[in-house]
């Protein structure tokens, strides 16, 4: 069976945890069971963070599902523990600054097309999602391209501060003739 593209909505506050816990499992909510059942190794993921209305990570899955009642993550109900899980490797996490404002790239998505142009947003409700390979793609670059503008500005500041003060460490001599 071939990768399925999958959008994972979640909280800033879960996403925070799944990044303290080092992307290395992730929980689907128990109403999830169907769909969670379905995530294969190879499978991608992309998180959508519903409070920020913002991409922020993609990784591929590392294993079938799985249960686990471990509490890790929070809900607003005490008894959800997220327990279908599946092992996961991480493929870019980006920093807040740097996360992928879906007010712009939103509209344009195939998965959004069904739903009329003011109402794109409500595709995105629930916590799982299968969307196209095509958009899957289109945000994993943005993802991508927002995380190297990050770095090249940070370059560019970094190198602006040195001027021509020459080499670091090193004194000046003496220009008075002795």
């Amino acid at each position: 069976m071939g990768k399925t593209y999958w959008m994972l909505a979640m909280n800033e506050n879960n996403f925070n945890i799944s990044r303290r816990e080092g992307f290395k499992t992730q929980g689907i909510e128990s109403s999830q069971r169907r769909k969670a059942s379905r995530l294969s190794p190879d499978d991608r993921l992309i998180y959508y963070l519903t409070d920020r209305r913002v991409f922020a990570a993609t990784a591929t899955v590392k294993s079938k599902p799985f249960e686990d009642d471990e509490p890790i993550w929070e809900h607003h109900r005490e008894d959800e523990t997220f327990p279908h899980r599946v092992e996961i490797n991480s493929n870019i996490v980006l920093a807040e600054s740097q996360f992928v404002d879906a007010r712009e790239v939103g509209p344009g998505l195939e998965y959004v097309r069904k739903w009329p142009p003011e109402d794109w947003p409500l595709a995105f409700i629930g916590p799982l999602h299968i969307i196209p390979q095509r958009d899957f793609t289109y945000l994993e670059e943005e993802m991508k391209r927002a995380a190297a503008r990050s770095k090249s500005s940070r370059k560019r500041r970094g190198r602006r501060g040195r001027g021509n003060r020459g080499p670091k460490n090193v004194k000046k001599s003496s220009t008075n003739g002795n």
